[in-house]
């Protein structure tokens, strides 16, 4: 611990070579000490660094010139310093979304002051993982027995290749306290934001139980908005039309903080979603292998959701197999290669469909998504009259077709499809 070591380190190495911020390595405690007249001089031009929230400075990995990936920084914070209640992170999916949560606000404050601090390449860089509407779980943001720890970039300040301490100070001791105060501390967040995340937490767990439960494999609200803006945006498209479950899959389910909620209830099995071009059938799938993760409240999928165990699966031609058993779909290779042990270095559409199946069962999970668009054609199906054509002996590809109801009757395997070309589907 370096607790009043930070200023008089940063003045001796002012306009030296960039390499000498490597003695900047190691842990600062905050608030700084008001001991030293040099400090005294400080408090005024960075109030928040000397009566500020207290937390540590870690200054992990220093980078080796302005140009360079930036520099690793982290923030640990005590309990008794943030001052959240216990009940943010009681859970597995509170934990999640309480990091998530304070990363999102971190972010959010730290990028007022990105590039404030001038200087070459990425001098006065901030920045920390981004989110998208996703509610995952990053290193970015932990915590531990009530100890919170925050990992983030920082562009180390420099003009050409010699240091600028100067600007560095601003960023250490005036735009992170700022920032931390405004995002890592109970009595400052909107703490009735963080409430709501919280019982969102709650609801989306409970949907999920029910899941299992009611032997379902998705659960998708009315209300959800599933079009999004655009091919590259994840944002919702507005203004769009509500989804709305068929009376047939209605399902309505009382959930813990929100109450009643009513969606269509995908069951375990195979389940078709058919219609025309461009009726928004490939967006419910998209929405429904996305359901896998939890999604922020706003984002109007926040009650789309799917077994957590759910896999997107798609050919890839081209790809890399090792010693898969693919005979359930491919025997008697003209080349008498063993599909009991498959391996290639450059695997076909029909192949690698066949691979990425036993690979889902391999992995343990019970929800395989596929989009017709997006498939092997001769993996997926072959009909009456290809079949009279080319007598079964002589095909060596099963197709999916015939195996999916033994994939769920014997493996637990269900199967959400997306076709609207073929009837034999």
């Amino acid at each position: 611990m370096k607790p009043n070591q930070l200023l008089p380190l940063l003045r001796s190495i002012h306009r030296k070579s960039y390499p000498a911020y490597k003695s900047l390595q190691g842990t600062y405690l905050f608030p700084l000490s008001l001991s030293s007249k040099e400090a005294d001089s400080h408090f005024v031009k960075y109030p928040m660094a000397y009566k500020g929230m207290p937390y540590t400075l870690s200054i992990d990995h220093v980078q080796g010139d302005p140009f360079a990936s930036p520099s690793n920084v982290s923030i640990i914070i005590e309990p008794s310093s943030h001052g959240f209640p216990e009940k943010c992170w009681q859970s597995t999916s509170r934990r999640i979304a309480f990091c998530d949560y304070l990363t999102r606000q971190f972010a959010k404050q730290i990028s007022r002051f990105s590039f404030q601090a001038k200087g070459s390449g990425k001098s006065g860089l901030l920045s920390i993982s981004q989110c998208g509407p996703e509610i995952l779980e990053r290193t970015a943001c932990t915590i531990k027995n009530g100890i919170i720890t925050l990992r983030f970039l920082i562009g180390f300040p420099a003009n050409g290749r010699t240091i600028n301490a100067s600007e560095l100070e601003k960023i250490l001791l005036q735009f992170l306290p700022a920032a931390i105060q405004q995002s890592l501390s109970y009595k400052t967040v909107n703490q009735a934001k963080l409430r709501s995340v919280l019982y969102l937490a709650d609801d989306q767990d409970y949907i999920r139980q029910q899941l299992k439960e009611q032997n379902l494999c998705a659960f998708v609200a009315n209300g959800s908005i599933l079009p999004r803006e655009s091919g590259i945006s994840n944002a919702p498209l507005k203004p769009s039309i509500p989804f709305h479950s068929p009376q047939s899959l209605e399902l309505t389910l009382s959930l813990p903080h929100k109450g009643s909620v009513t969606g269509m209830a995908i069951p375990r099995g195979i389940t078709l979603i058919v219609g025309g071009g461009y009726h928004g059938k490939s967006t419910l799938l998209n929405a429904l292998e996305l359901g896998v993760y939890n999604h922020i409240e706003g984002d109007g999928r926040e009650y789309v959701i799917s077994d957590c165990s759910g896999v997107k699966l798609r050919s890839e031609d081209g790809r890399f197999i090792k010693d898969v058993d693919i005979s359930l779909f491919i025997n008697d290779l003209p080349n008498k290669k063993d599909t009991h042990s498959f391996t290639t270095l450059d695997a076909s559409g029909s192949t690698s469909q066949a691979a990425g199946i036993v690979e889902t069962l391999e992995s343990g999970s019970s929800l395989l998504f596929m989009d017709e668009d997006t498939s092997a054609t001769n993996f997926m199906v072959r009909d009456s009259f290809m079949q009279e054509i080319i007598q079964k002996e002589k095909e060596p590809i099963t197709p999916f077709l015939e195996r999916a109801r033994d994939l769920y009757e014997k493996a637990g395997l269900s199967t959400i499809l997306v076709a609207g070309s073929s009837g034999a589907f």
